[in-house]
């Protein structure tokens, strides 16, 4: 289903696998600070903060429908104002970071509650990310939320989903909406899967408790001539099938024991290969990774690639396959996303700050699907 994670490297980052059997055709999407949020029972929020994020863009149902048409020979197009953009996963301008996750079964939404701020299931990540710029100001604004059960439009029901939501000082929680109401947790694994719960995932840990990256040694029985003869024993036992439960353990485990790898000194660089460097310069956009922490965004995706679902291997019958269509990740401090999708393994970015963030129209970007593989010769 969908795996999400934070991890802490110079930097701090934040993103998801959205694993399922097809795509709605998302875009990546930066809001600017004006353009105008429409909340079905709430009003409408006309300034706050820019938002980039993973969207489908979907027709409102309650605007009418206008002739703008978005130009298609351009990188960027502005969105037209009757769609909405119902966001997947997000960060805003101030590093906090919102990732909508399936939860059926367990996902419940509740009628009108006087007094609430009655959200629908689908506005939670801009009601959250428009005027909240951490953790601890989420947390307050949830504490008068109610979660409405109504749908987006006829085609588009309801989605069961909780939340994960983490900021630059790497808070993170969990937003469940279940039958007896908000539960909101702290989640000090940084990850989250699908179901169950998220209280009974973490009891489930305590069955790997004696798991470990290092060496294994003999407690079995000590008399006994046991022998280490692989490396990496004493993970043995880590789950390593496809189910929510088993990637919720390992995504804990690898972004626990994650390591950002070490800067290498290199030896001096040949005359060809400074050229080659100085060409590439050229023609860097000004999305390039911070140069401090290349190895960071590298080693974030290697997290969500552990639990990452293979074509085929999941199969849903009649010939459909949940995948991962995508892993984000977004760099907190600098508003940069990056992205993979199942079918492009280059690590794909845009940036927050490139664009016009006091605008009032939708910026879009087509998400890049096509392998991209640098030829060396």
């Amino acid at each position: 289903m969908c795996t999400a994670a934070i991890y802490q490297s110079k930097n701090h980052y934040f993103g998801r696998n959205l694993d399922y059997e097809f795509s709605y055709g998302e875009n990546a999407v930066i809001i600017p600070r004006n353009f105008p949020f429409s909340f079905r029972e709430v009003g409408t929020m006309n300034t706050h903060y820019a938002i980039i994020g993973i969207t489908y863009l979907a027709p409102d149902p309650t605007k009418a429908a206008t002739t703008k048409a978005s130009d298609p020979t351009k990188t960027s197009t502005a969105g037209t104002p009757e769609n909405y953009p119902l966001l997947y996963d997000a960060i805003n301008e101030k590093g906090l970071g919102v990732a909508g996750l399936n939860f059926v079964g367990n996902a419940v939404y509740h009628d009108h509650v006087d007094g609430k701020d009655n959200i629908a299931q689908f506005e939670l990540l801009p009601w959250i990310l428009s005027q909240c710029a951490s953790v601890a100001e989420a947390k307050t604004l949830l504490a008068k939320l109610n979660l409405r059960n109504f749908s987006f439009s006829p085609d588009l029901p309801a989605s069961e989903l909780h939340w994960m939501i983490s900021d630059l000082t790497g808070a993170c929680i969990v937003v469940e909406s279940v039958a007896d109401g908000l539960k909101i947790y702290d989640n000090p694994a940084g990850v989250l899967t699908n179901n169950p719960p998220l209280d009974e995932q973490f009891f489930a840990l305590n069955n790997y408790m004696h798991l470990s990256a290092a060496s294994p040694e003999n407690k079995f029985a000590p008399n006994l001539p046991l022998t280490e003869y692989s490396r990496g024993m004493g993970a043995i036992g880590l789950p390593g099938d496809l189910s929510s439960q088993s990637r919720f353990v390992k995504a804990a485990f690898t972004r626990a024991n994650s390591l950002t790898l070490p800067e290498k000194t290199l030896p001096e660089k040949t005359a060809n290969e400074k050229t080659a460097n100085e060409q590439a310069a050229t023609t860097q956009s000004t999305t390039t990774a911070p140069e401090d922490d290349l190895n960071g965004v590298s080693q974030f995706f290697h997290i969500l690639h552990s639990v990452d679902q293979q074509y085929g291997c999941c199969n849903l019958g009649d010939g459909k396959y949940e995948y991962t269509i995508y892993s984000s990740g977004y760099d907190l401090e600098h508003g940069i996303f990056y992205y993979t999708t199942y079918a492009n393994h280059q690590i794909s970015a845009l940036n927050l700050h490139s664009e016009n963030l006091d605008s009032d129209q939708l910026i879009v970007y087509p998400i890049l699907e096509t392998e991209q593989i640098h030829h060396q010769n």
